[in-house]
């Protein structure tokens, strides 16, 4: 009898202790992710962090007009010949976006995703967001465009296929420190098949970028990229970008001012000549200065 009274106090406490545990689980709170630190999958010239849910199509519109002190006869650029891209992005899971887009200016066709890696949490567990975003870029041009453009180096420069392949690697580090102030870093890395002969096919940079709300619709926006790889010559500028937004629940448009006029990344970090500061100094629009464009993104957000 003594056996059986020993395994009943025994199953006895076996219970207890599983019930506690099980308690203790129940207890536990689930970590709930920050909300975006951005209202758009784009901060002007980089993307952000932001990714939709699951079986969202975004459509994206980036217009960029000429410079601003480029002509006489421009109207601050609005006449003078303007860069488009239009752009599809679609959201397979909710970590998850790949997307296609075309550009004007050179005809790109780039084939871009973006990964989310880690979400921010609302009880700081984890502090920030880390994003990937990556493309591949095909220049569509005839190699007659090539011809003229290149003195005649169309069979050097465009002679196989992958000679019109260019590619992007971008890390997206972002955090929401309260409801008004969102901020981000992005390292990243270009990479051309093919390039002048002055110039590395590849272009190690690096941006910051920043969000602050005005309103419940309206921020304050920010974007600068700095190329760190050095060439043998015309190094570009770092791009300087700053403007405004105005955003629903479905649609955010950017209107601004910018030294970018590549819309795709690695154009922009790999060939820009627009010089942000000028001959030393920061005069945006002056004699001398800044060699500045309008631009403006607007997107909208279709969920089925």
């Amino acid at each position: 009898m003594k056996i059986y009274k020993i395994l009943f106090f025994a199953f006895l406490l076996l219970s207890t202790s599983i019930f506690s545990q099980e308690k203790v689980k129940d207890t536990i709170v689930k970590e709930k992710p920050e909300r975006p630190a951005f209202e758009s999958a784009t901060l002007i010239d980089n993307p952000t962090n932001v990714l939709f849910s699951k079986n969202t199509l975004e459509v994206v519109m980036a217009h960029r007009f000429g410079l601003i002190n480029g002509g006489t006869n421009d109207m601050v650029g609005f006449w003078a010949s303007s860069n488009i891209r239009i752009g599809l992005s679609y959201a397979i899971h909710e970590r998850l976006t790949i997307g296609y887009g075309t550009t004007k200016f050179d005809r790109l066709q780039d084939f871009n995703w973006k990964v989310g890696l880690l979400r921010q949490t609302r009880s700081n567990k984890i502090p920030v967001s880390v994003t990937y975003y990556g493309n591949f870029v095909i220049d569509a041009r005839p190699k007659d465009d090539i011809t003229r453009l290149d003195s005649g180096n169309s069979a050097s420069r465009f002679g196989d296929l992958s000679d019109r392949y260019s590619y992007f690697n971008q890390l997206i580090i972002a955090r929401r420190f309260n409801p008004k102030l969102s901020l981000q870093i992005a390292p990243s890395i270009s990479h051309y098949n093919v390039v002048q002969n002055t110039m590395r096919n590849d272009m190690v940079a690096i941006a910051f970028g920043g969000r602050y709300k005005i309103s419940d619709q309206t921020s304050i926006i920010v974007d600068y990229s700095q190329p760190l790889t050095k060439f043998l010559q015309n190094n570009p500028p770092p791009g300087i970008s700053f403007g405004a937004e105005f955003g629903t629940s479905a649609h955010t448009f950017q209107i601004f001012f910018t030294n970018y006029n590549g819309i795709v990344p690695q154009k922009n970090y790999m060939f820009n000549q627009n010089n942000g500061f000028g001959s030393g100094e920061f005069k945006p629009f002056g004699k001398g200065g800044g060699e500045f464009l309008i631009g403006f993104n607007i997107t909208r957000n279709y969920n089925f």
